[in-house]
C-alpha cells in the first residue's frame, strides 16, 4: 500500500481533487487515515449485508474505489450472492481488479466504469452500498439517483449508505470539522496537506445535513431511514424498502 503524499507539497494552484491514477495508488492509505473507524465501518456494513443478502440477488458497491468493500463481502455474505462493484473511475477498477485477483473471489462478480451522475443500472439487488460515494455526486442530480436505486432494490433490500454530513448547528459544525483535522494530523498529515486537500475537496464533495440525507431517501421510494453509526461529521444509514 503506498503512502499518500499527494498534498505533502504546496501547490500553487489546487486542483480540484480527482479520482486519478495518482489518487487510486495511494487510496486505500488515503481512506485508513482520512477516515475515521473505517475498518469498523467496513466491518459494520458488510455484517448488515449479510443479513439483508439474498441468494440469486445481486449486491452493489456504488462507488467501489479499489474493491476494499467488495473483498469485505467476499468473506462474509452467503454462497449465491453476485457482487457488482461500480466506479465512474478506470484507475480505481484497474486497482480493483488487481485486489480482487490477488485475493480470489470465491463469489461471482462484476466490475462497471459507470458516472452515477448519469445514473446507474441497478437490478435485482437486495443490496446497495454507497460508502462516502453520494457525496460527490453533484446535489441536482441526486434524487433521480436515488430513485433509480430504489426501483432496483427488491421489496426486502436496503440501501447501506455513509457519509459525511453536516450539523444544523453552526458552532458544533466548526467544533466537529477542528476534531476532524486534529484527527487527521494525529494519522500523519499535516496541516499543508490537510489545508490543500480541504481546498481540492471544495467544489466536489459537497455534504448534506443528517436530515437533509434523510428527506432525500424517504421522498425517493425508501420508507425508512436509521442511522447505525456517527461520528462528529460522519454518518452511517441503513435505509430500507420495506417496514417490517
Amino acid at each position: 500500500m503506498g503512502k499518500d503524499k499527494i498534498f505533502a507539497t504546496p501547490q500553487g494552484t489546487v486542483a480540484d481533487f480527482r479520482f486519478d491514477a495518482k489518487t487510486a495508488a495511494v487510496f486505500d492509505d488515503m481512506l485508513v487515515r482520512s477516515v475515521p473507524f473505517y475498518l469498523e465501518v467496513q466491518r459494520m456494513v458488510s455484517e448488515l449485508a449479510r443479513d439483508f443478502a439474498v441468494p440469486g440477488t445481486n449486491v452493489y458497491d456504488l462507488g467501489c474505489s479499489t474493491g476494499t468493500t467488495l473483498i469485505q463481502l467476499d468473506q462474509d455474505l452467503p454462497e449465491g450472492v453476485r457482487l457488482v462493484g461500480c466506479d465512474s473511475s478506470e484507475e480505481m477498477l484497474r486497482k480493483a481488479g488487481e485486489k480482487i485477483e490477488a485475493h480470489g473471489m470465491r463469489h461471482e462478480y462484476a466490475l462497471a466504469c459507470q458516472d452515477l451522475n448519469r445514473g446507474v443500472e441497478v437490478e435485482n439487488a437486495s443490496v446497495v452500498i454507497m460508502n462516502l460515494t453520494l457525496q460527490f455526486v453533484r446535489p441536482l442530480n441526486r434524487d433521480r439517483l436515488i430513485r433509480r436505486i430504489a426501483k432496483g432494490i427488491n421489496g426486502d433490500g436496503c440501501l447501506i449508505l455513509i457519509e459525511k454530513v453536516l450539523s444544523r448547528d453552526s458552532l458544533l459544525n466548526r467544533f466537529f470539522l477542528k476534531y476532524y483535522y486534529d484527527f487527521k494530523e494525529a494519522n500523519g498529515y499535516s496541516k499543508l496537506e490537510i489545508s490543500q486537500k480541504r481546498e481540492a475537496l471544495e467544489n466536489v464533495l459537497i455534504p448534506y445535513r443528517v436530515q437533509e440525507n434523510e428527506e432525500l431517501v424517504l421522498k425517493n421510494g425508501f420508507s425508512s431511514c436509521e442511522i447505525f453509526f456517527k461520528w462528529y461529521n460522519f454518518c452511517g444509514y441503513i435505509v430500507r424498502k420495506g417496514t417490517e
